[in-house]
């Protein structure tokens, strides 16, 4: 381990590689890129701290770019233990960015990095899970009246914050970025579809094609895995609790039923929900011998490792496989449970991620414009903010819209005119 005034990583002289390929991921990132040419010239961010718990991967390394260029002093850590991108800590960390994060965190220095951020005070924090918020919360109840607010990331975060503003226990704003159509219709879906299929390749190159493709939960990022896997020949059977979404699964094509049924007949699991125990130890007793299981929601907790540990020998043969012995019936865990496309792969592809954190960025200088104007809770980006950056995305693709003449614009806002 590597150490200085500023930083953890893993190892320093990783540095070169990781600047290159924030580089790489960088020309991907136009849209992001030109939010950061204007940030470099108008400083919305001067004077502010700015905490992070992020995937630290390179596509984070250019937020943390950008927000600098933006006159910000940003801290950052991992919001996973298994999600860090060595190299590209290292990198940023040699460009004199504060950074605390490693792969393969234990636990303890998990929270240790989190500490560390909160010692830098931040005005306004940006989260993946809402780990930094409670901790603050819970913790650190002193800096609060300090925070101008606060962004999240992902689903999984929002799920939390609500229950936070519920009982009345979010005590300053946080931009539910996730909720951006930029964000949770793109990352989530198009995202999450293709680098979850990328980790579970990595992991176990297992054929897809033909195989029985469990996917619980149908929310967004259900229906890109579900997409994703039906691309690649696989029987798609999706679990869900929700009668909506599972009628919407059921109209799209795939089989529904519950993890009871679903267990018995499936050979690759993946679990996409948010919520607890989703698979649990009763469903893998049923299982095939061969099955294969990994997480793309946000915690650990999806899939019952702990009460499958306690009943089953294990072995390690893959770096991100593990093998479990039920008897004579062999369960296959990818990633320790934890975020497949992270842990295995590499996160989302970086043109999607530029759009994510085009809406990170500028909910940062929305809270800085805003300060003191919302109230604690959680709250959305502006309409105009959110098609800005649809905006930014199409002119980095090159693509033309039409626009709406002014007979069509008068039309559009009367009512007068019928059949």
């Amino acid at each position: 381990m590597d150490e200085g005034p500023n930083y953890t990583v893993k190892d320093i002289r990783l540095a070169e590689a990781g600047k290159l390929d924030i580089e790489y991921a960088e020309s991907q990132m136009a849209a992001l890129m030109k939010v950061r040419e204007r940030f470099a010239r108008e400083k919305p961010l001067k004077g502010l701290r700015v905490g992070m718990a992020l995937h630290p991967s390179k596509e984070t390394a250019a937020l943390v770019r950008t927000l600098a260029a933006g006159g910000a002093e940003v801290s950052l850590c991992s919001c996973n233990p298994l999600s860090t991108q060595d190299h590209v800590v290292a990198a940023l960390a040699k460009e004199g960015i504060t950074v605390y994060a490693y792969k393969g965190e234990t636990k303890e220095d998990y929270y240790r990095f989190l500490r560390k951020v909160v010692e830098h005070r931040p005005d306004i924090t940006i989260d993946d899970g809402c780990d930094l918020v409670s901790e603050i919360h819970k913790n650190h109840p002193e800096l609060i009246k300090g925070i101008i607010g606060g962004a999240e990331e992902t689903s999984t975060g929002v799920i939390r914050l609500k229950a936070m503003e519920k009982d009345n226990a979010l005590k300053y704003p946080i931009i539910a970025v996730n909720e951006a159509k930029t964000k949770h219709l793109m990352d989530n879906v198009k995202g999450t579809g293709q680098s979850t299929i990328d980790g579970i390749l990595r992991a176990s190159n297992v054929l897809v094609a033909g195989k029985n493709f469990v996917v619980c939960g149908y929310g967004d990022c259900g229906k890109g895995v579900a997409k994703r896997a039906q691309g690649m020949d696989a029987n798609v059977i999706v679990v869900e609790v929700d009668p909506f979404s599972a009628l919407q699964a059921a109209y799209d094509g795939y089989r529904v039923m519950p993890i009871r049924e679903a267990a018995k007949t499936g050979d690759i699991f993946v679990t996409v929900t948010g919520n607890k125990n989703v698979i649990n130890i009763e469903h893998m007793k049923t299982m095939k011998d061969g099955a294969v299981l990994c997480n793309s929601g946000h915690f650990d907790a999806e899939i019952n490792i702990t009460e499958l540990r306690k009943l089953a020998k294990s072995r390690k043969i893959r770096p991100y496989m593990e093998e479990f012995s039920l008897g004579s019936k062999r369960i296959y865990i990818l990633g320790e449970g934890r975020l497949v496309n992270l842990v295995a792969a590499e996160g989302h592809p970086s043109e999607i991620m530029s759009m994510s954190f085009c809406n990170q960025a500028l909910a940062c200088e929305y809270l800085a414009k805003n300060r003191g104007k919302l109230k604690p809770g959680v709250h959305v980006l502006p309409d105009e903010i959110d098609d800005g950056v649809a905006a930014l995305q199409l002119e980095a693709l090159g693509i033309q819209i039409d626009q709406l003449t002014e007979e069509q614009r008068k039309y559009l806002s009367s009512w007068q005119e019928g059949t």
